[in-house]
């Protein structure tokens, strides 16, 4: 591939990336939401109002409550029983890789919390996210012998309810499954009775998003009908409130670069939300200037005098790596949103946790993936080589045919029509298996952006695949390679034009000091293997049929 056909390749690869991101993101399902609400009665009273949908947040403090398992380490307010804080013991932070990192948080930077409440039809009091819940134990530290934290709060209403909020942490697990059990201490049957279970975040980007490095986030869900919707911040403050009735099970919450927060409605070894006597409503909401909730309501059957009810919502805190989510819940991969080239990126991911299960190392398994695509693609870039190479050995020829018809345009064109007729040379022959690549180009690049595990895992002398080169050392040799393969090509005949083929592949390689090192180690690698296909087709495969037809 000559260097201007490399950086059409490379500069159409990045601007389908750019127009795709930008015009043909998976669609927003906002406006069916609304029409779905249209038909759907919600849950009606004041205490909803004032508790989930209004645009007022204020977060009220009191006491907190520490547990900490082998994964992370978690903060839940006595206020509602919030979950305000989860640090992932397991990743370190972008600036510090011995501060764990803060998936949830509340604090004057950054805020993503969960939140749960009970609500009635019936005015009948139930305790809300505002509520302030008893507890008789404010630390929990998982021991080496145990398995499993049970956080316990407990709030009393006067009507006679008691109900009691525990959240469960498992060795191992990135889920905190939240369960309410509610008493019905009084002589009258409960009836009308609502569960909302929702996060709320602002929309801020999280840390390490860059002009170059820039991934979707905000509110996301999958249904079994509806698949995997992502919701824009800006298009969800346009949109009042929608509740989606759902009949099946899926998962609702917010995605971002490398982690998500999520309530999930059916997941292994935890029993459905939505049976056949729980209807669930997603549900999603601008919530003051720059926050939004992303959540569902559970309509919860009706509880009879001296009898209790539970209903359990796991919740998903955790990074997105491949082996985990794929053992959480169903179908809780696709939020690794590859787009349109998932057909590639899914089975390309798939291939390079097989190579790093091999080579205990994501660099060198970047490498070997890079091999193979390179082999399995050999046939379409063999034929993109050998339409160059005869282009090359065509080149004395042409410099001949233009200093002939040097004062004829026409004449020339229809001399080099009858010269590629009579030497059987396509001058386009090369476009076509270029083009073929930008699919699979496109979903390595997404396979890789994606990757949670390259982040902060080392290579050589760099420290973490996700970030630029610190030293600059791959783009560099990326630039100098870039630059070299000029010289596999014949330069145009405008020595003006020659010189700018030789510029522009190091002008243009400025950007690789800039895209995460695991990108430009996959580029690089790519390169050197092109540089040694062509030269082997340029000085073996079209020489040797060369000598053939002299023969």
């Amino acid at each position: 591939m000559d260097s201007r056909r490399l950086i059409i390749f490379i500069a159409l690869s990045l601007g389908l990336l750019l127009i795709w991101e930008k015009y043909f993101t998976p669609p927003q399902n906002t406006k069916n939401a609304s029409r779905e609400a249209a038909n759907i009665q919600p849950v009606s009273s004041n205490q909803i109002t004032s508790d989930i949908n209004s645009n007022n947040f204020n977060l009220i403090n009191d006491k907190t409550i520490m547990v900490t398992t082998n994964l992370m380490q978690a903060q839940i307010s006595t206020v509602g029983g919030d979950i305000r804080g989860v640090e992932l013991l397991k990743h370190g932070s972008l600036d510090n890789v011995k501060r764990p990192y803060e998936l949830l948080q509340s604090n004057n930077n950054h805020l993503l919390i969960a939140q749960t409440g009970l609500v009635s039809n019936n005015n009948i009091s139930l305790p809300t996210h505002n509520t302030i819940f008893m507890a008789d134990k404010y630390s929990y530290v998982l021991e080496p012998q145990q398995n499993t934290i049970n956080a316990v709060l407990k709030a009393t209403e006067s009507s006679g309810v008691e109900i009691i909020k525990t959240l469960t942490f498992k060795r191992d697990s990135y889920i905190v499954n939240v369960n309410y059990k509610i008493i019905n201490n009084s002589n009258q049957p409960i009836a009308g009775v609502s569960a909302y279970w929702r996060l709320l975040r602002d929309d801020k980007a999280p840390e390490g998003e860059t002009k170059f490095v820039h991934t979707f986030t905000g509110p996301a869900y999958y249904t079994a009908d509806a698949k995997f919707n992502t919701i824009k911040f800006d298009s969800l403050a346009k949109n009042d409130i929608s509740y989606i009735d759902i009949t099946n099970n899926g998962w609702v919450g917010f995605v971002q670069h490398y982690f998500s927060t999520l309530w999930l409605l059916n997941a292994y070894n935890y029993p459905s939300v939505c049976t056949e006597g729980v209807k669930c409503r997603l549900n999603f909401k601008a919530v003051g200037n720059n926050l939004a909730s992303s959540g569902f309501l559970t309509d919860l059957p009706i509880i009879q005098p001296h009898t209790a009810y539970s209903i359990s919502v796991p919740l998903f805190v955790g990074p997105q790596e491949y082996n985990v989510l794929l053992n959480t819940a169903p179908h809780l991969e696709l939020i690794k949103d590859y787009g349109w080239v998932y057909i590639f990126a899914t089975p390309l991911f798939w291939l390079l946790v097989k190579l790093f299960e091999f080579v205990r190392n994501w660099g060198y398994a970047i490498i070997l993936l890079t091999i193979v695509v390179k082999m399995i693609l050999y046939p379409l870039t063999r034929a993109s080589y050998i339409s160059m190479a005869k282009m090359k050995v065509l080149a004395p020829k042409m410099e001949k045919l233009k200093a002939q018809y040097a004062t004829d345009k026409t004449k020339l064109q229809r001399a080099m029509m009858e010269l590629y007729k009579s030497e059987k040379v396509n001058p386009i022959g090369g476009c076509l298996p270029m083009l073929l690549q930008i699919p699979v180009f496109i979903g390595l690049y997404w396979a890789l952006l994606s990757s949670v595990e390259l982040r902060q895992a080392s290579f050589l002398w760099i420290q973490d695949l996700s970030r630029p080169d610190p030293y600059y050392i791959l783009p560099i040799i990326l630039a100098i390679t870039m630059f070299l393969q000029t010289f596999l090509n014949p330069p145009p005949t405008d020595p003006v034009q020659a010189k700018m083929m030789k510029i522009m592949p190091v002008a243009f390689s400025v950007m690789f000091f800039f895209f995460p090192a695991g990108l430009v180690l996959y580029w690089l690698v790519n390169n050197i293997l092109s540089m040694t296909q062509q030269w082997y087709v340029n000085n073996h495969v079209v020489l040797r049929k060369k000598n053939r037809d002299n023969k």
